[in-house]
């Protein structure tokens, strides 16, 4: 009986032919690193390594990248050994710095992925699904206000503390105890906002017996605070001030104003200049010239007035000086252990030099184009 053997061996050897081409083709795929050049050949590994590694969409494809790139056995990174061995006796340190170098940014790689796949899918989208949602914004606010925020962490870092005080005043708190007497043109009445009503009204509760006016600055803030605190004493206070002024660009009949005071043993005049220049190029930057020109003002012995250059000219910013000795003695304090400076300054037109404001009537207008570009 004929078998037909040789038919069988016949119809085997094919498939032993493919098995033998498809281990060669293997084993010519794992040797063509080998033939690269070897810097060439770390960077081709580290760019489809960190590749795969961030294409791998869940555990098991991570997994299969950490086996081709990362095996100790049978990966790529096995192939990348080979080069050290076969090159150059003097190429030998630097290769070996760039495979480590290659082979810790690859591991760093997937032990990233790997803790990203490993968090809940809402956390790797970014979504706190416990946090509350994001409220509406309806409108912002005022650049003034901002300015004003701002003013107070300024001088907040500076050791200055806020203080508040009424926009309501009595003429004691307002002229009187800031040594500015009857016959002073600021207390004209014309030159003031006195309110009738309010004046009737609390007659005989004051022991001034003065009338009740809109505050027309804010250094009211300093004698009240003085009149309840001892030295030192280290204060801002930034709020409305009202003065009859006549509208124009850099007027108005309102406007907004940051006193300060600092009293203590053996503060100077010096001390006050640097607060201001620190203060200036701290809001408005290193380019702001400011400069101090001596004045008067009742409440201050020296006195200065605070100019800043703004287009082509000078703008006085406000005015400032070493508080007078009446003014202490009107709180209590003696003039003789104390002594310390006050400044008032114009909010606006800080606001409009840093902004390139040029009209101050701007700010109260209401016009939301003008007030949504901050």
């Amino acid at each position: 009986m004929n078998l037909r053997r040789p038919n069988v061996l016949s119809a085997q050897a094919p498939a032993s032919g493919l098995c033998f081409q498809r281990l060669a083709c293997e084993s010519a795929e794992r040797e063509r690193p080998l033939q690269m050049d070897p810097i060439a050949a770390f960077e081709q590994y580290e760019k489809e390594a960190l590749a795969a590694l961030e294409s791998a969409a869940d555990a098991d494809a991570l997994e299969a990248a950490r086996v081709e790139f990362l095996g100790k056995k049978r990966g790529r990174l096995r192939d990348l050994q080979g080069l050290l061995g076969k090159a150059p006796p003097d190429q030998r340190p630097l290769l070996g710095r760039r495979f480590n170098e290659v082979k810790n940014r690859v591991t760093e790689a997937w032990q990233r992925r790997k803790q990203e796949l490993e968090k809940p899918e809402a956390v790797r989208a970014q979504l706190d699904i416990t946090l509350p949602g994001t409220p509406l914004r309806l409108g912002r606010r005022h650049p003034l206000t901002q300015t004003m925020d701002e003013f107070k962490d300024i001088m907040g870092r500076f050791g200055f503390s806020v203080a508040e005080g009424p926009e309501l005043e009595d003429e004691y708190h307002n002229f009187v105890a800031l040594n500015i007497p009857e016959d002073h043109p600021a207390r004209d009445p014309l030159d003031n906002f006195y309110l009738a009503a309010a004046t009737t009204a609390t007659k005989g509760l004051r022991p001034d017996g003065g009338s009740i006016m809109l505050r027309s600055q804010t250094s009211t803030v300093q004698i009240r605070v003085m009149e309840r605190t001892k030295p030192p004493i280290r204060i801002v206070s930034l709020g409305r001030v009202y003065r009859p002024d006549t509208m124009d660009a850099t007027h108005s009949c309102m406007f907004h104003q940051m006193e300060g005071l600092m009293v203590g043993e053996s503060v100077t005049m010096a001390q006050l200049k640097t607060v201001l220049r620190l203060f200036a190029t701290a809001y408005l930057g290193g380019d702001v010239h400011i400069r101090f020109r001596p004045s008067f003002f009742p409440f201050t012995e020296p006195s200065v007035e605070v100019d800043m250059s703004w287009r082509g000219d000078w703008l006085e910013l406000g005015g400032a000086g070493m508080v007078d000795p009446n003014v202490l003695r009107a709180v209590g304090y003696d003039p003789e252990e104390v002594t310390g400076f006050a400044f008032g300054l114009g909010i606006e037109r800080f606001c409009m030099r840093r902004h390139h404001i040029t009209d101050i009537r701007r700010f109260y207008e209401n016009d939301v184009r003008f007030l949504e570009q901050f």
